[in-house]
C-alpha cells in the first residue's frame, strides 16, 4: 500500500490493533503454542457465551491442514446493523476496535468468559487473514481482515488463501452479502489463519489440549454439543462432546479413585454491589454503584485416595490459579467441617487437635463453578479471579448446603456424612502422626552419623555438589559395590527387595515403612510439602537395580516415591537410573596379547558386536556371560561399567510433563485395577522376546 492510499480511516482502525502486535504477550501471554491455543479460546468462549446466553446449543471447530481453523455456532449472529458511535457496522466494531463488543455497556450478557471485550479484535490482529460469516436477518454477510485492517481478499473463486491478493477498504467499508438464508437462521462463522510474524515458528495447535478444554466445556455448560475435526493427519480425527449430566457427571469423570459417598451439589446464589465507572452519551466516565448477582454451582465426593482433584471456573472460563472463588469455598468447607467434628469429638476421638486445610481436601475431587457479571481477573490470560465479595458468597453457599447435608434425617445422607467426618480426621491424625515422627527424628542425637540408618555406607566428603547416593538392591550387589566404589563421594544404601508401593499407601503407611523411612531420611530433605531441595545431602541420586523384571519393578516403586513425596528431586534433575550391561563379551588376542572386554546393553547391541567380530576374524570366549544380576558381577566389572564416572551411563529422570506422569504412575502403581490389566493386556507394543525370562 504506497503512503498516497493511508488515509485516516486506517490510523483509527489500527492505531489499537497495532499495539497488540507489538505487545502480544500482554494479551495473550506468549507466542509459542499455549498463545496460539488462547487465541482459538477466545474465539471459541465467544460462542459457549452465546450458549450460556441460551442462544444456540452447537458449536464446531475445524483444523484444517493449511493451518487455519473454523469456528462456527448457530447463535444469534454478530450485529451487522450500523454503531451509532463509530458508525461501522456491529461486525467491524467487533474485530477492529479493542474493549467494545456485548460484554460492554448494553447488558446483551449477564455472566460471559469474555471479559474485556478484546478477544475477538486480539485474535483479527494477530492473523494474517481472517474471514468472517454472519447468518442474520435473512441473509449471509461477509468481511475479510489482512492484520487486523479491514478489506477484500480476491480468492478468485476459489478456496481461500493466505496467497490470494488483499485490497484494503479507502473510505468506507463493506459488508458483503453473499448468500441468502432461510428466515430464523441464525450464526457465525470464523476463519482464520495465525499471523506467522507473530508467532514462534514451531507453534502448532495442541489436538489433545484443545479436546480436554472441550470436553470440560461440555461438562460445564449442560446440554451443549461441540463437534471437533482435525483435518491436519493422514487420516482426520473427530470428536463429539456433549453431557447433559453437568458437573456432577464432571466430578466423575476427573476423580481417579473409589467413592465412599454420592456426589454432592451445592448451589446458591447472593448479591453485592460495587462502583464502576459508565461511559455516558457524553463521553465521560461516571463512577456508578451496581447491584450484582453471583451463582454458585459446586459438585464434589470425597474417595479412598489422598489426592485433591479441584477445578475452578469463572464464567465456564477456567481459572487453574484459584482466586477469591476458591478461597470462599475453602474457607467455608474448613468452617463448617472443623465446628461438625468438634460436635462429633467423642466419638471421633479428637482431642485439642484441630482440623487444617489438607485436612479437608485429601481425597476430594470439586468442581466449582461462579457466575458474575463482569468479573475482575488478573490479566488477560483469567486465571486468577480477584472480585473480593465471591469470597464471601461461594463460604456462605457452601456452609449452608453442608448445614442441610448433616441436618437430614434421610439415612444415606447420615451415613455418607458419617463417612466424610471418618475420613477427614483419620487424615488428620495420619498428618500429627508424620509430624510427630519428623519431630522425633529432629529430636535424635544431634550427631548427623548416629541419626543416620545403621545400613548406610557413607562417602567421606561433605561436599553436596561432588556427591553421589546410590540406592542398591540387594547385600550381595552391596558387598560388591562397596569395594567397586569411590569412597571420597559416593555413598551406598541397600533396599530389601521391593519397597511399599506409595501410590496406594497413606503418609503414616509410607513413613512406617522401614525402606522408605530410610531414603527419606538419608537424602536429609524431608518430604511432601516440607521438602527443601537445598537440604539434601546429595546431589544425584542414582537407583541401581538389576537388568531383569524385578529390578524394573524395584526401580518403578522406587520412582514413585520420588515422584509422590519428592517431585523437586525429579523436576531439577536429580534422579538418576544407572544402566549395568546385560553381555560381557571377552575377545580373544593371539599371543601374548591381553584379551579385550566389551560390555553390551542390550541383544541388538550383542548381535551388532557379533557380527562385527566375525566380519573381521577376531574370536571371542563362548558361552558369552549374560549377567542376571548385580551381584553376578566383580567389584572391577561394576566399577568400570557402572560406578566410574568417566565410563558409566546413566539414565537421568525427567518428568516435563507432571499431569502426565501423574496419569501413568496412578495407572501403573495406583488402586483401580481395571485399567492396569487392561494396559497389560493390549501389551502396549511389548513382545514376548522382549521379556526376561
Amino acid at each position: 500500500m504506497s503512503s498516497a492510499d493511508y488515509t485516516a480511516r486506517h490510523l483509527s482502525v489500527l492505531e489499537g490493533l497495532e499495539a497488540v502486535r507489538k505487545r502480544p504477550g500482554m494479551y495473550i501471554g506468549t507466542t509459542d503454542s499455549r498463545g496460539l491455543m488462547h487465541c482459538l479460546w477466545e474465539v471459541i468462549d465467544n460462542s459457549v457465551d452465546e450458549a450460556l446466553g441460551g442462544h444456540g446449543s452447537e458449536i464446531s471447530v475445524v483444523l484444517h491442514k493449511d493451518e487455519s481453523v473454523t469456528v462456527r455456532d448457530r447463535a444469534r449472529g454478530i450485529p451487522v446493523d450500523i454503531e451509532p458511535k463509530t458508525g461501522l457496522s456491529g461486525v467491524e466494531v467487533v474485530f477492529t476496535k479493542l474493549h467494545a463488543g456485548g460484554k460492554f455497556g448494553s447488558g446483551s450478557y449477564a455472566a460471559s468468559g469474555g471479559l474485556h471485550g478484546v478477544g475477538a479484535s486480539v485474535v483479527n490482529a494477530l492473523s494474517e487473514r481472517l474471514d468472517v460469516e454472519v447468518d442474520r436477518n435473512g441473509k449471509t454477510w461477509a468481511m475479510s481482515f489482512h492484520r487486523g485492517e479491514p478489506g477484500i481478499f480476491d480468492d478468485r473463486g476459489g478456496e481461500p488463501t493466505l496467497d490470494a491478493p488483499f485490497t484494503p477498504f479507502v473510505s468506507n467499508s463493506e459488508l458483503r452479502v453473499v448468500g441468502k438464508v432461510a428466515k430464523g437462521v441464525t450464526g457465525t462463522r470464523i476463519r482464520y489463519w495465525a499471523d506467522r510474524q507473530i508467532f514462534a515458528k514451531g507453534a502448532t495447535f495442541q489436538t489433545d489440549e484443545l479436546l480436554d478444554r472441550v470436553r470440560q466445556t461440555a461438562f460445564l455448560v449442560s446440554g451443549l454439543r461441540i463437534d471437533i475435526r482435525d483435518e491436519r493427519p493422514v487420516e482426520p480425527t473427530h470428536e463429539t462432546y456433549h453431557f447433559e449430566g453437568g458437573i456432577g457427571e464432571f466430578v466423575e469423570h476427573l476423580a481417579t479413585d473409589a467413592p465412599i459417598m454420592d456426589t454432592w451439589r451445592m448451589s446458591g446464589e447472593g448479591t453485592f454491589t460495587e462502583t464502576v465507572p459508565v461511559l455516558q452519551d457524553n463521553g465521560h466516565m461516571t463512577p456508578t454503584e451496581l447491584t450484582r448477582t453471583c451463582e454458585v454451582d459446586v459438585a464434589l465426593r470425597w474417595g479412598t485416595g489422598y489426592d485433591t482433584v479441584f477445578k475452578s471456573f469463572v464464567n465456564i472460563i477456567s481459572t487453574p490459579k484459584g482466586g477469591t472463588h476458591q478461597a470462599g469455598f475453602e474457607q467455608g468447607m474448613l468452617k463448617f467441617l472443623r465446628a461438625e467434628a468438634d460436635k462429633n469429638s467423642r466419638r471421633l476421638k479428637l482431642g485439642n487437635d484441630k482440623l487444617e486445610k489438607d485436612d479437608v481436601l485429601a481425597g476430594l475431587t470439586a468442581v466449582l463453578t461462579v457466575r458474575v457479571p463482569e468479573p475482575q481477573f488478573e490479566g488477560q490470560t483469567k486465571e486468577i479471579l480477584g472480585t473480593p465479595a465471591v469470597r464471601n458468597i461461594v463460604a456462605q453457599v457452601v456452609s449452608k448446603a453442608l448445614t442441610e447435608r448433616f441436618t437430614s434425617t434421610k439415612r444415606d445422607d447420615k451415613a455418607q456424612c458419617a463417612l466424610v467426618l471418618d475420613k477427614i480426621v483419620a487424615e488428620m491424625k495420619s498428618r500429627i502422626s508424620a509430624r510427630a515422627h519428623k519431630e522425633t527424628q529432629r529430636r535424635k542425637n544431634a550427631l548427623e552419623s548416629s541419626s543416620l540408618p545403621a545400613k548406610l555406607v557413607d562417602c567421606r566428603s561433605n561436599d553436596v555438589a561432588n556427591s553421589e547416593l546410590f540406592i542398591v538392591e540387594g547385600d550381595s550387589a552391596l558387598g560388591t559395590a562397596k569395594l567397586g566404589r569411590d569412597s571420597e563421594y559416593q555413598a551406598l544404601l541397600p533396599i530389601r527387595g521391593k519397597i511399599l508401593n506409595v501410590q496406594k499407601a497413606s503418609v503414616s503407611d509410607m513413613l512406617s515403612n522401614a525402606e522408605c523411612a530410610s531414603i527419606i531420611q538419608v537424602i536429609g530433605a524431608g518430604s511432601g510439602r516440607s521438602f527443601d531441595l537445598e537440604a539434601r545431602r546429595y546431589d544425584k541420586v542414582i537407583i541401581m537395580a538389576d537388568a531383569d523384571v524385578d529390578g524394573a519393578h524395584i526401580r518403578t516403586l522406587l520412582l514413585t516415591l520420588f515422584f509422590r513425596y519428592m517431585p523437586e528431586m525429579i523436576a531439577a534433575g536429580k534422579v538418576y537410573a544407572a544402566v549395568p550391561p546385560l553381555h560381557r563379551v571377552i575377545v580373544i588376542n593371539p599371543g601374548s596379547k591381553p584379551n579385550e572386554t566389551i560390555y553390551t546393553y542390550s541383544e541388538s547391541e550383542l548381535n551388532a558386536v557379533l557380527a562385527g567380530l566375525k566380519k573381521t576374524g577376531k574370536k571371542y570366549q563362548d558361552p558369552i556371560q549374560r549377567y542376571k544380576g548385580l551381584g553376578e558381577m566383580d567389584a572391577d566389572q561394576l566399577a568400570t561399567t557402572t560406578m566410574d564416572r568417566q565410563h558409566r551411563t546413566l539414565r537421568r529422570v525427567n518428568s516435563p510433563d507432571a499431569e502426565m506422569a501423574a496419569t501413568v504412575f496412578e495407572l501403573l502403581m495406583g488402586n483401580d485395577v481395571a485399567p492396569r490389566k487392561e494396559f497389560i493386556i493390549a501389551g502396549n507394543g511389548l513382545d514376548r522376546d522382549r521379556i526376561d525370562v
